[in-house]
């Protein structure tokens, strides 16, 4: 059987990931990575060749599946459509209230050429989604609830660089443990964004900067920072390169329901992931994905897809029989 043949787009740390996610998958390699600087100047981790952005438009008989691994606030809402016209696309799209605006974009676009696009892959949206999804069809009558972290959140850490006085920073969002607690004890609570989440903040000051001040910028900062007990500690750079070089996340997805004869016998459903990389484990995700897109490719199937869209059987590389034998 022939190989499904992988492209990314975007060779930043997801991007980086994929390569190293196709060389763990048998039934696929990887064409090459395209990106938006010189290729010249671009070391690839396996050495797979790198091609210009501008040159993936002519490389259409030459991939099967194009993952596509830009950033969802300006990358994804452009490169993904333009991408449909020409392959089978895969994304991670995961800005949650525009979700329903990127599928209506990217259907279109993949209609029109006769593509199958999967979007909102990973962890959240992705395998999150599918857990609500399931827990709240099994438990109707119930109340679901999302924890993230501990774990590095990439949009809060750069909103912390801009900061005046700010040469590095990182932060991380942490659950607490007080509300995961109450949801499992079956209490269904009402929970504040305050209460589900704390926010910690490691800063590498400029020398001679406004502690005080920058602190009082963080903390205050809306739609970011203002809503959470935050925070903010000051470390040395040679602290915060021995301590802070990974990008860990994780999560659960809770299912508080009740059951039975007037509705009094208590069922927790609870989903977890702890993940010591967060790009390598989303690239992972994707990369199963493109299996499933290669698979519905090959039987007609076009337009715009998403995790709820998509059989589990399609992402395994095991036959049904198999699977059955096995898994089931």
């Amino acid at each position: 059987m022939s190989r499904i043949r992988i492209g990314i787009a975007g060779y930043g740390n997801l991007g980086k990931g994929v390569e190293l996610a196709v060389a763990q998958n048998d039934d696929m390699e990887l064409v090459g990575v395209f990106t938006r600087r010189d290729p010249a100047t671009v070391s690839t981790v396996t050495g797979v060749k790198a091609y210009s952005m501008d040159d993936a438009m002519n490389m259409a008989d030459a991939i099967d599946v194009m993952i596509i691994c830009g950033g969802s606030a300006t990358d994804l809402p452009k490169q993904t459509p333009e991408l449909a016209k020409v392959f089978n696309v895969i994304d991670s799209f995961d800005t949650h209230a525009r979700i329903p605006e990127h599928f209506a974009y990217v259907d279109k676009a993949a209609k029109e050429s006769g593509k199958l696009a999967f979007i909102s892959l990973g962890w959240d949206p992705g395998l999150f989604s599918l857990n609500r999804l399931y827990a709240e069809a099994i438990l109707p009558k119930g109340k679901t609830y999302t924890f993230w972290g501990k774990g590095v959140s990439q949009g809060h850490s750069d909103a912390i660089r801009r900061v005046e006085g700010v040469k590095r920073g990182i932060q991380y969002t942490v659950p607490i443990e007080v509300a995961m607690d109450a949801v499992r004890s079956g209490s269904q609570p009402e929970l504040t964004t305050r209460q589900k989440h704390l926010r910690e903040c490691w800063v590498v000051a400029e020398e001679g900067a406004d502690l005080a001040k920058i602190e009082e910028s963080i903390k205050t900062m809306k739609n970011y920072f203002d809503e959470y007990d935050t925070t903010v500690n000051f470390i040395t750079e040679e602290e915060f390169d021995a301590v802070h070089n990974k990008m860990p996340h994780g999560g659960f997805v809770m299912r508080s329901g009740l059951t039975g004869n007037g509705e009094k016998t208590h069922q927790m459903i609870e989903y977890s992931l702890k993940l010591e990389s967060n790009p390598e484990f989303t690239a992972s995700v994707l990369v199963c994905y493109a299996r499933a897109i290669s698979r519905l490719s090959a039987e007609g199937a076009t337009g715009c897809k998403t995790a709820f869209d998509i059989a589990p059987a399609y992402l395994s590389p095991l036959s049904a029989e198999e699977l059955r034998a096995t898994l089931l």
